[in-house]
């Protein structure tokens, strides 16, 4: 297959800097047409005595992983369809107690995301192994479900389930930062998440399906989560490379040319692997908390923190657009396709356009999305395409902000500790939602679901305003590694 190939990986500088410039053309002559990537994305190259230019191509790390993550996320999501139907109806919990579940499910995962990520950058580059073994304790958790039937041994199997996502998530997106060039960095992660929303769209269809055709649906369900997810791992542990630098086409021409510039700049070169050594950044739990001492990283987890205090989760949102228009239980698992496919069809444009306009412009516009969402809920329109417009905002919000907010953040973090860096955003993020969910549950029980909605549109409008004005500065393109 085509992933294996890319253990092997190009010098992005046989191509020009970052991928973006091709080299000059002797007199009279014309360039070789450059080699094809494996995503079919090729620039045109110059003729006589111009300089080439080429589009930067997507590494087949990052459809590796988004292989990986789609399968993952069919049998993740076959749960969370059917979870907050069986625990508020199935078992009868309160929203304040299926708030506090939901809250371990959505945030748990920030106790344990610095430890994947310090694990991952300390190994040096065992980005891979610290992903599969996350994936590995998330596939166990399924079967248990089936044994789980009150609050307390369902909230520590939901536990060690986000366990471990927080010890996959951080080494996965470093892995997709480190395998991109920061020009082409937001498309990257708009890729792997189109690809990892795939899944999400039919994990849900899958449910429906299992729920429709069997007795025991719930454990059926549970059953064939597990199955899904251990091809997951398969996949991970087959396919996905080990290595984590950059992936660049090189031509015939340009390896010769490199073996040229190599010969007459040994001494440069070994000058500049001393200063590196000499500067290199030991990943370490002291070097990952120092990373906050950068100012637009700190200001990007302060901002990903206080949004997530403000982001009800999206089991919640499902339960309101239930309520509003009494959809009955056998429909509710088709509720996330509609914020799935908004996110799977928006996901790689928004991340286009994040790379070109400004990735934290429509990071924040998509929180405008999101409260825009809310509003639509809070007013009394019940007409028959509410479900359609809120699934559909709601999704918008996904595309221009998970996979962008990493794109921001990895503008900040070196490469040694770009594993550390990200899982520190994350960390905030998730201990963030954490905190909502509970508060939002805690709300509906006491004042109403339409009050606590209400509380949560004004915080996260407070919050966008404070985020548009604590935005980071813009990004220094760093040089190939």
């Amino acid at each position: 297959m085509y992933v294996a190939d890319s253990r092997a990986n190009a010098d992005p500088s046989a191509v020009g800097t970052r991928g973006s410039s091709g080299t000059t053309g002797t007199t009279g002559t014309t360039d070789a047409p450059s080699a094809v990537g494996t995503t079919g994305i090729t620039g045109t190259r110059g003729t006589t005595g111009t300089t080439a230019r080429v589009s930067a191509t997507i590494a087949p790390t990052v459809f590796a992983l988004g292989a990986v993550s789609l399968i993952t996320d069919v049998s993740s999501e076959m749960v969370t369809a059917v979870l907050p139907l069986y625990l508020v109806t199935g078992l009868g919990l309160s929203p304040l107690g299926f708030g506090l579940l939901d809250g371990i499910y959505n945030g748990f995962s920030a106790l344990v995301r610095l430890a994947g990520g310090h694990l991952a950058d300390r190994g040096g580059g065992r980005h891979k192994w610290i992903a599969g073994l996350g994936y590995g304790v998330s596939a166990l958790c399924k079967p248990l479900l089936l044994l789980a039937h009150t609050l307390t041994p369902i909230g520590l199997i939901l536990a060690a389930d986000r366990t471990g996502k927080g010890l996959r998530t951080a080494p996965r997106d470093a892995l997709i930062s480190l395998s991109s060039t920061p020009e082409n960095r937001g498309r990257a992660f708009g890729v792997h998440r189109a690809m990892d929303t795939a899944g999400a769209l039919l994990g849900p269809l899958v449910a429906f399906l299992i729920l429709r055709a069997t007795v025991d649906g719930y454990d059926a369900v549970f059953t064939v989560s597990f199955c899904v997810a251990v091809v997951g791992v398969l996949v991970l542990v087959l396919f996905v490379p080990g290595s984590s630098s950059t992936a660049a086409p090189r031509t015939e021409k340009a390896v010769r040319e490199k073996a040229v510039e190599a010969a007459r700049a040994v001494d440069e070169r070994a000058a500049d692997e001393r200063a590196a050594d000499e500067n290199a950044v030991r990943p370490t739990l002291r070097a990952a908390f120092a990373l906050l001492g950068r100012r637009d990283l700190r200001r990007v987890t302060v901002c990903a923190l206080l949004l997530g205090l403000a982001t009800v989760s999206d089991s919640f949102v499902y339960l309101l657009l239930q309520r509003r228009l009494a959809v009955p239980d056998r429909w509710f698992a088709l509720l996330p396709l509609g914020t799935a496919a908004a996110f799977l069809l928006l996901a790689v444009p928004l991340g286009r356009l994040a790379d070109r306009v400004g990735r934290w412009r429509v990071f924040l516009g998509g929180h405008g999305a999101l409260l825009t969402a809310y509003a639509l809920l809070l007013t009394s329109w019940h007409g028959t395409a509410l479900p359609y417009a809120v699934l559909l905002l709601h999704g918008t919000f996904y595309a221009a902000t998970d996979g962008v907010l990493m794109a921001v953040a990895s503008d900040s973090v070196p490469e040694q500790l770009r594993s550390s860096g990200l899982a520190l955003v994350q960390t905030g993020q998730a201990a963030a939602r954490f905190v909502c969910s509970l508060g939002f549950g805690a709300a509906w029980t006491l004042w109403g679901d339409r009050t606590a909605l209400l509380a949560s549109a004004v915080a996260l409008a407070v919050c966008a305003v404070f985020a548009f004005t604590l935005r980071p500065g813009r990004p220094v393109l760093e040089p190939a590694s």
